[in-house]
């Protein structure tokens, strides 16, 4: 029998106004592009997410912690005991959480990037913690799930995880394999209709990123 913890996880309340305003802010500054792109994999893609570039615009940088904040109290802020931010991204989003949320931050370096002592969780990390992972966006989730195995070895319990933005592309699968439930304040799909909605990208760009999503995964 499936543990209802693990089911998968509703989506956030609308927070409608957020995420126009999110949308609309990464297409401003570029982090959502679309048109003919190659994907790190080699494959092609009909558009490209970098939200490396959130934090070097106040703006968007504000709109996406203010996101990411709703949504943790949307999850319940009695589930978790700190945040968790998994790498780069992650850390951009959850150091700010942290001080709004009133919690304690953990920081999970990536494979590879131990700190000298073959450690990849960084701060005062107290056994037993109930951590809530953060990242920027997902993808296959393969980091995500390197960060949820880092932080479970090295004593917290770990059952949630959050994201800014979801690619829709395997991700949460593999999450949920691990025993990790996710939860998102946006997905590509929805950023794309509201762009679409907002007459900011053409049909064409609107039916590439469908096809995309809908045909098989390269």
């Amino acid at each position: 029998m499936e543990d209802p913890d693990l089911a998968d996880s509703p989506p956030m309340p609308e927070h409608v106004g957020g995420r126009v305003a999110l949308a609309k802010a990464l297409f401003r500054i570029g982090a959502l592009r679309f048109g003919k792109f190659t994907l790190a994999s080699g494959g092609p893609s009909s558009y490209r997410l970098d939200l490396s570039v959130v934090p070097s615009d106040s703006e968007a940088y504000g709109l996406a912690i203010a996101a990411c904040v709703a949504a943790a109290k949307d999850l319940g802020e009695d589930k978790f005991d700190a945040v968790a931010g998994a790498g780069t991204g992650g850390v951009a989003l959850s150091a700010p959480m942290a001080y709004l949320l009133k919690k304690p931050m953990l920081c999970v370096r990536g494979e590879g990037e131990g700190n000298g002592l073959g450690q990849r969780v960084e701060g005062a990390v107290r056994p037993g913690w109930r951590s809530l992972v953060i990242e920027d966006h997902l993808t296959t989730g393969r980091n995500v799930v390197s960060a949820v195995e880092a932080l479970r070895k090295s004593g917290c319990v770990v059952k949630d995880a959050l994201v800014l933005v979801d690619r829709l592309e395997g991700g949460r699968a593999a999450l949920k394999k691990s025993g990790v439930a996710l939860w998102s304040f946006s997905d590509i799909r929805d950023l794309v209709e509201t762009l679409f909605g907002e007459k900011m990208i053409t049909k064409g760009d609107r039916e590439a990123v469908a096809r995309q999503m809908d045909g098989p995964r390269v």
